[in-house]
């Protein structure tokens, strides 16, 4: 319950970034263009693949998934924050920004498991090539992909309820550019000590426990290329697995900046800012590492573009 002098607060007003009117036309229009990369991208990659047979494997089923988790993030945060920015704050209800919040949990955790599940199709792929697609069926990605958007809903779903418990008195300006965890939590004024424990425990138990599986189903991969005789056969087998390390390093070391970094070690400000890479930088550089990574990829492209001017022509 708030307090007698506290009013209980319906809606709040997300800051945005402070400082930038002067440059706030150039910011909004960066981002436009951005969002509009990002969704053509990861679009193009989605299509990609359920069009071409040649693509139909499991490394780009989960590609799919993963460019689909890139479009849903970016579209549930990009187009309210180039708002903000303009606006200099946004007004929001509280249930709004809870919202916004399940969805960012959904499309953001998922990545997680999506890129875990990458790294063992990897492995299977390089250590026990001859039996691969037995192993990797389209039975066994769907399970896997399903999988983890059930998990990752069924996580987001129990820490959205126990937000939805939170009372706001009083104080209703967030610093920020959308409603993450961290600043709704330090908004409310109720007792959140069990949604941190549930933080922290998901944390553990899934978010750093796919990242251990995928370093070790790495350390496998890396022992197995180290057997393979031929210097080409070794830069063959390191060159499907480029994309994802790149993948797994900007995801993982955006993530670890913004929420494993102590906060009396960082300003809202650098906050801020990092959250930029995991939110804005990673759905737009995965569609283009992928892309310039994988010849099947480009190959692809290369048909469409030449169907295109064909019909052009013609």
């Amino acid at each position: 319950m708030c307090q007698d002098n506290q009013t209980k607060v319906s809606e709040i007003y997300l800051l945005g970034f402070q400082g930038l009117e002067n440059v706030k036309t150039l910011f909004f229009a960066l981002l436009f263009l951005i969002y509009i990369a990002i969704v053509t991208g990861n679009i193009l990659i989605i299509l990609l693949v359920s069009t071409n047979s040649n693509l139909r494997i499991p490394m780009f089923i989960f590609l799919q998934h993963l460019s689909l988790a890139d479009v849903l993030l970016a579209t549930c945060v990009i187009p309210l924050m180039a708002e903000v920015i303009l606006k200099t704050k946004r007004e929001m209800s509280v249930e709004g920004c809870i919202m916004q919040l399940y969805s960012f949990l959904n499309f953001g955790f998922v990545q997680c498991f999506i890129l875990a599940i990458m790294s063992y199709d990897r492995y299977v792929a390089i250590s026990n090539p001859l039996h691969y697609i037995l192993i990797m069926d389209r039975r066994i990605c769907l399970l896997l992909g399903l999988g983890s958007w059930a998990i990752t809903w069924s996580l987001s779903t129990t820490e959205i309820i126990l937000i939805a418990q939170f009372e706001f008195c009083g104080l209703r300006d967030i610093d920020y550019f959308f409603c993450d965890v961290g600043p709704i939590v330090k908004l409310s004024t109720s007792d959140t000590s069990v949604l941190q424990w549930f933080d922290l425990t998901c944390s553990v138990l899934f978010f750093f426990g796919a990242l251990t599986f995928i370093i070790g189903t790495y350390i496998y991969i890396f022992i197995t290329i180290l057997k393979i005789s031929s210097s080409a056969g070794r830069k063959k087998s390191f060159s499907t697995c480029s994309a994802h390390l790149i993948s797994v390093a900007a995801y993982y070391g955006s993530i670890i900046t913004i929420y494993v970094t102590p906060e009396d070690e960082k300003s809202p400000s650098v906050n801020k800012y990092s959250s930029l890479l995991y939110t804005v930088v990673n759905p737009l550089v995965n569609p283009i590492i992928y892309s310039l990574r994988n010849h099947e990829i480009r190959q692809a492209l290369h048909k469409i573009v030449e169907e295109l001017l064909r019909r052009k022509v013609t």
